[in-house]
């Protein structure tokens, strides 16, 4: 084939796409993506010539096809998450349940009655569909869903404390992951902070001075992804309640994670659920469905009816509308919540958190010789390590694990080559996640279920 090696001899756009051996692509494609992509792949091959470089129509094809491809690869796809971070917030946070995924395909598939009351035959209210599995869950009069918990905050504040006044605690004054800061929100939301008491001491009598008659309520906020420890003092939800409601005012609390049951029965560390926060005083409760509760990406809000109907009312409610799939699968995980004696096996969010150290370490066993087999340039070995809920969720409490260990002791400096080996993993038909820390690669194997499909993904490993 005639090789090319000046831009004059380059086939037009309209000779490239109408090539017998692009005939295919566009068929399958279509005639404009296809185009799209040959100016692309003709004006590379321009510059790689000028450069001083060859070409020729066969490879011309091929960059066309493998283009193609680039672009239509999904760029949204499942991983194998062995960061050891369980509720990974880059990673999608909780795995769903069979049971939520089903239902999501049924609601998803045609038409629902996702706004349409079935008994009355006319418009219905959306937010229907879990309030009551939440209600009876909780103890909340009612509830509210909405797309992520930084809108329920956002939402509670804009609704109940606009050009008023809320006092927080300094050590409440919390930053989460992509640099969401409760004071920003609360800024969005049309709110004055008062900041109460000191980082790490805040008393009764430092809320009691705050509050003034453009005080609009009292605010809880668990720090979630940190804890203050030593010389410390907070005031408590109970504490907290007492003095609102002494002055007429709500107290929200923001349990950032939230979940709706104890989870010491797992042998996991005690976190304030929805229902002692509520039973504690508070008159509103906001949480995620995403972390500990093992659902779909929302934000909760349970508590008192009138309440509850003011946030309803507010125009920025349906700005942040959960979308019939989410509330379909969101219903599917409440329903899991009705019988504790099952949950551990059906929510895979809790299972992989209560999952046995010692039946991790049997696997991670079983998968060294598989593993060390692709990477006969490293050293695999089983290592003790601790796994983390993350997602904010108790920030310092780690769980018991065991990882695949990959080392080069041969090396002085071993972290390039561990990137670089990180990388292979990473493109792989489905990408294995880890971490390096230590001078090595470690895969912990908490949240790996299916082992017969990791090992048939190891084939495609190729070394650089």
């Amino acid at each position: 084939m005639m090789r090319i090696d000046a831009p004059k001899h380059l086939p037009s756009v309209d000779r490239l796409v109408n090539a017998q051996a692009v005939q295919g692509l566009v068929q399958d494609h279509g005639a404009p993506l296809v185009t799209r992509s040959a100016q692309g792949i003709l004006e590379q091959a321009r510059q790689s010539v000028l450069a001083g470089g060859t070409t020729d129509m066969a490879a011309l094809v091929r960059a066309l096809r493998d283009d193609i491809e680039r672009v239509l690869r999904p760029s949204l796809r499942p991983v194998y998450n062995l960061t050891g971070t369980v509720l990974h917030t880059n990673l999608g946070r909780a795995p769903l349940p069979q049971s939520a995924i089903q239902a999501m395909v049924e609601v998803a598939r045609g038409a629902s009655n996702v706004e349409f009351d079935l008994d009355a035959g006319k418009r219905g209210d959306r937010h229907r569909h879990a309030e009551a599995l939440l209600c009876q869950l909780t103890g909340a009069e009612s509830a509210l869903v909405v797309n992520n918990n930084a809108a329920a905050v956002l939402l509670t504040l804009n609704t109940l404390a606009r050009r008023k006044e809320v006092p927080v605690s300094r050590g409440e004054l919390i930053e989460i992951g992509g640099a969401f800061r409760m004071p920003d929100i609360m800024a969005r939301a049309g709110c004055k902070l008062v900041e109460v008491g000191t980082t790490n001491r805040t008393h009764r009598t430092d809320f009691e001075a705050s509050i003034g008659p453009r005080t609009a309520l009292l605010m809880k906020v668990h720090t979630s992804n940190f804890e203050i420890k030593g010389f410390t003092k907070e005031v408590s939800e109970q504490d907290l309640a007492r003095i609102a409601h002494a002055h007429d005012l709500p107290l929200v609390t923001d349990l950032g994670s939230g979940t709706l049951i104890d989870l010491e029965p797992y042998d996991l560390p005690h976190e304030t659920t929805v229902t002692e926060a509520l039973h504690a005083g508070a008159d509103l409760v906001t949480f995620s469905g995403d972390k500990l509760l093992g659902g779909p990406q929302a934000g909760i809000i349970a508590g008192r009816r009138d309440l509850i109907d003011k946030l309803k009312r507010n125009p920025m409610t349906r700005a942040m509308r959960p979308d019939k799939v989410t509330l379909a699968a969101l219903q599917a995980v409440l329903r899991l919540y009705t019988n504790p004696a099952r949950l551990v096996h059906e929510l895979p969010a809790l299972r992989l958190l209560a999952r046995d150290p010692a039946e991790i370490e049997h696997l991670t066993s079983r998968l060294v010789t598989p593993v060390q087999a692709r990477c006969q340039a490293f050293d695999v070995a089983v290592a003790q390590t601790f796994s983390q809920v993350g997602s904010g969720a108790l920030p310092v409490d780690r769980l018991q694990s065991a990882a695949l260990k990959i080392t080069r002791p041969d090396l002085r400096r071993p972290g390039g080559t561990l990137n670089r080996l990180a990388k292979t993993f990473r493109d792989l038909p489905v990408p294995v996640i880890g971490r390096i820390s230590e001078d090595a690669l470690w895969f912990d194997l908490r949240c790996l279920e299916d082992e017969e499909g990791f090992v048939q993904n190891l084939k495609d490993l190729t070394l650089p």
